[in-house]
C-alpha cells in the first residue's frame, strides 16, 4: 500500500497538510518499504482559508491509503477521507523511517481494522458467491 507523509524537512512528519512544502510517498508491505516520490509545493502555504490549495495535495495523495500529518483541518480531513485515505495525526514531529517501521511491524502482526481496510485500497475485491 502507498503511504504519504506531510513534511517540511523531508525526514519527519512535521507539517500541517495544508501548509506542507512536501509530501513524500512510500510503498509499504510486510517486508519493508520503498520510496516512490516527493511532491513539492510552493507559493503561500499559510493558513488563509483558501481551500483551492488543497486540490493539488489531495491529487498527490489520491493513490495512498494512509496520510501522516502533524495536523489537518476539518475540510482537508473530510476530503481525504472521502477518497478512502486514512489521515493519522502525529502529536510531535516523528521520523518518517520510524513511522514506516512501526507500520510495517503492525502489518506483520494483527493490524487494526482501519489498517486492514487501508491495505485493501486499490485492490480488486473478489467475492465467492458460489460457495
Amino acid at each position: 500500500m502507498k503511504v504519504a507523509f506531510a513534511t517540511q524537512d523531508l525526514k519527519r512528519v512535521d507539517a500541517h497538510f495544508g501548509w506542507a512544502k512536501n509530501i513524500s510517498i512510500y510503498e509499504l508491505d510486510e517486508s519493508g518499504h520503498n520510496f516512490i516520490e516527493t511532491v513539492s509545493f510552493d507559493g503561500d502555504l499559510q493558513e488563509d482559508g483558501d481551500e483551492d490549495k488543497l486540490g493539488p495535495k489531495i491529487e498527490a495523495v489520491k493513490d495512498c491509503a494512509i496520510l501522516y500529518v502533524a495536523a489537518i483541518g476539518g475540510s482537508g480531513a473530510a476530503r481525504v477521507v472521502a477518497r478512502n485515505i486514512h489521515p493519522i495525526k502525529v502529536s510531535q514531529p516523528e521520523a518518517i523511517d520510524d513511522l514506516l517501521n512501526k507500520l510495517r511491524d503492525m502489518l506483520k502482526g494483527n493490524p487494526p481494522p482501519f489498517i486492514r481496510k487501508a491495505m485493501a485500497k486499490g485492490k480488486e475485491r473478489i467475492f465467492d458467491l458460489e460457495g
